[in-house]
């Protein structure tokens, strides 16, 4: 099922958390940046007033930086908007597999979906002001959306098992696989900047003369992706990944046992409530 194809509330959601995601990330590395020159400036390279008032600009920069997102928040509405994107998400794939509360007519299961997303809206109330405001003027029940749901029960059990289930499952399995090698990869880097700074701490004994070593701005770096380790959680979220990618790998046999519309009711919404799950312990974890 292709991204523009879900109801407008997910889309505008969805993209309201990529931006405040992208804000935030931004914000950090700015953070960092001037921290770095900062530390470059402490070296004392050149004298004079112009040198000193770029040394006293960065900490100002920082400080606005600093204050910007503490201001806005963009991690909380990041989070908040994605948990909005998601829901509506779900509600979405219960809706195409009439699965409960959607398992009556095409009339009733519309007038349902509607009533829910009303709710799962008015539920989040702070969180939808933050999405675009023209959601509501576009479609909810998408012509795509109509079409799946209108398939057989066996059609609509492969479609689910395609690109719900193997896609989750997929989607899992390369974030967990993308985040060890991140972690691994800063890892070395933090490293390797501790090698140095190491070794230009012992090459001052050889060379006392020489006051350039720039071991505050590798210190700084070093500390930095310590930081960014820690913002990114890349070991946590690679262990979850996996534990996720596993949980849905042991849900796709379980549709070999739907017989009639009750049992694949019951599948369906066995697998979003495990879908929902690991994505409510994800969010759970990231605003402790």
């Amino acid at each position: 099922m292709k991204h523009q194809d879900y109801p407008a509330l997910f889309l505008d959601a969805d993209d309201a958390s990529n931006r405040y995601q992208t804000k935030f990330l931004h914000l950090i590395r700015g953070e960092y940046a001037t921290l770095f020159l900062a530390a470059v400036f402490s070296m004392s390279f050149l004298n004079g007033v112009v040198y000193y008032l770029l040394y006293a600009g960065t900490f100002v920069v920082g400080l606005v930086i600093l204050i910007t997102r503490a201001q806005s928040k963009p991690e909380q509405w990041w989070y908040r908007c994605r948990a909005l994107a998601e829901s509506v998400k779900t509600l979405t794939w219960r809706y195409m597999m009439h699965a409960t509360p959607f398992e009556g007519t095409d009339a009733q299961a519309k007038k349902e979906f509607r009533d829910n997303l009303h709710m799962i809206f008015r539920e989040n109330i702070e969180t939808a002001k933050q999405v675009t405001n023209d959601w509501s003027g576009n479609d909810q029940i998408t012509r795509t959306m109509e079409d799946v749901r209108a398939q057989s029960r066996q059609d609509r059990i492969a479609y689910y098992l395609k690109h719900r289930v193997e896609d989750q499952r997929r989607w899992y399995k390369q974030k967990s696989r993308t985040n060890r090698t991140c972690a691994q990869r800063w890892v070395w880097a933090s490293g390797f900047c501790y090698v140095i700074a190491g070794s230009m701490a012992l090459s001052r004994v050889a060379l006392p003369g020489w006051p350039y070593w720039p071991i505050e701005p590798l210190i700084v770096v070093a500390a930095s992706i310590v930081g960014w380790m820690q913002i990114k959680k890349f070991n946590e979220l690679a262990a979850a990944y996996t534990v996720a990618a596993h949980e849905i790998g042991l849900i796709r046999p379980m549709a070999d046992d739907v017989t009639n519309d009750d049992h694949f009711s019951e599948f369906v919404n066995d697998a979003e409530k495990a879908f929902s799950r690991e994505h409510t312990l994800w969010i759970a974890r990231q605003s402790d």
